[in-house]
């Protein structure tokens, strides 16, 4: 209805974002989707590292930062300065969330750890991410998404049996410990709802890497075995893979018995494969990949991968082609969902972005707002929320 107010999960709850890069700035866009007012403090100079990774850019400006930065208000600030760091601190007063990712110890020099702003403010949430966490071994060192991948066992699991180990294409280590700590976040706040308290997060790194193994580790842990490297294929589906077409690649997920007797009956006429007591079920096909993969690798060099898409969905199996990133956006189940957004932005007019995956019914997410320019908030942060330390501590002296 008319001037109706959509409200938005955590309208209301304020983000006081310390942390730079990528794993507490998604963590942080997240919140500021899900309607949080987010206040990301950069440094005055040159504000977050990922402002200057480029190329790509668009009009000299940095699009990584773009990716992790939308709807959030930028505050440009002086560690090095007392005054500045009196004026966070303030802000953390006001605050119901502070995410940081400091070396250990980095914000405790400033005044700005966790058991100092709990005494001004007990509600508050303080998640702190980090390459290896906060207690342990090596809680001194800086983490790095791609050396994370590496000492994880992720990336000794990706990559072609006998091709070297493998990263994947994004940062994924950042990412999933972005999502972590939203998570621990929204936990924290329904806790707080409960006790009145606020607490410590301490999310790593190394620890969302490690638990990202999920199957792949309790194989080990049952049995002891090293896993190895599976390239496109699947270690314990088949066939779940690529297959090469008349004109490219398809992509496979045969993800049971049903969907394989079904492929070989009415996709590929060849009954007897699924009868074959050697590919009957999923276990004797793990155990006989070698001689069936070739088989249908055959099979399937025959046909265009559009006419093979068609045809195994039509019986129910999950097949696709490989797109690459502009068919991805130019796709009509990207357009059909409405996962592009084009948001206004007083430098280039119009930025287009990647809308939010998530889908609220009652409570959706914000419409998005341009990632902010450095230090374009600070004026208006600061005087709406400074005034409001100097209220309560008027309340809060004696008379």
């Amino acid at each position: 209805m008319t001037g109706h107010h959509i409200m938005h999960p955590l309208d209301g709850i304020k983000v006081l974002d310390l942390s730079r890069i990528l794993a507490g700035p998604w963590c942080t866009q997240t919140l500021a989707d899900l309607g949080a007012e987010v206040w990301k403090i950069e440094e005055a100079s040159a504000g977050d590292d990922t402002r200057g990774w480029m190329p790509p850019e668009i009009g000299g400006e940095s699009t990584y930062f773009q990716c992790c930065n939308r709807s959030k208000l930028s505050v440009a600030a002086d560690l090095r300065d007392p005054e500045d760091r009196e004026k966070i601190a303030r802000l953390a007063e006001q605050a119901d969330v502070l995410v940081e990712n400091f070396k250990t110890g980095g914000l405790e020099r400033f005044g700005l750890g966790y058991e100092q702003l709990r005494a001004r403010n007990p509600r508050l949430i303080y998640c702190s991410i980090s390459g290896y966490g906060r207690i342990g071994p090596r809680a001194e060192e800086a983490g790095y998404d791609f050396a994370i991948q590496a000492e994880s066992g992720l990336m000794a699991i990706t990559g072609e049996p006998e091709g070297s180990p493998m990263k994947h294409g994004v940062a994924i280590t950042d990412l999933v410990t972005g999502m972590n700590a939203t998570q621990a976040i929204l936990a924290a706040l329904i806790a707080r709802g409960k006790t009145g308290r606020g607490q410590h997060l301490d999310i790593a790194l190394f620890d969302s890497a490690v638990a990202l193994l999920a199957n792949v580790a309790s194989g080990h842990l049952a049995t002891g075995r090293a896993p190895g490297r599976f390239g496109n294929a699947h270690a314990t589906v088949v066939p779940y893979q690529l297959f090469d077409t008349a004109d490219g690649v398809l992509a496979l997920a045969c993800g049971n018995d049903q969907q394989f007797s079904a492929m070989c009956g009415k996709v590929l006429a060849r009954s007897d494969l699924a009868e074959d007591e050697r590919y009957r079920t999923n276990r004797s096909r793990v155990l006989n990949r070698e001689t069936l993969i070739p088989t249908l690798a055959a099979l399937f060099r025959h046909k265009k991968t559009g006419d093979w898409v068609e045809t195994l969905r039509a019986v129910g199996v999950p097949a696709g082609q490989v797109r690459s990133v502009p068919e991805v956006f130019a796709s009509p189940d990207t357009l059909g969902r409405g996962l592009v957004h084009a948001v206004q932005d007083k430098v280039h007019g119009t930025l287009r972005m990647v809308a939010s995956p998530l889908r609220l019914s009652d409570t959706p997410v914000r419409q998005p707002a341009a990632p902010p320019r450095l230090g374009e908030h600070t004026a208006d942060v600061l005087s709406r929320y400074m005034a409001s330390c100097q209220d309560a501590q008027r309340e809060d002296t004696p008379t």
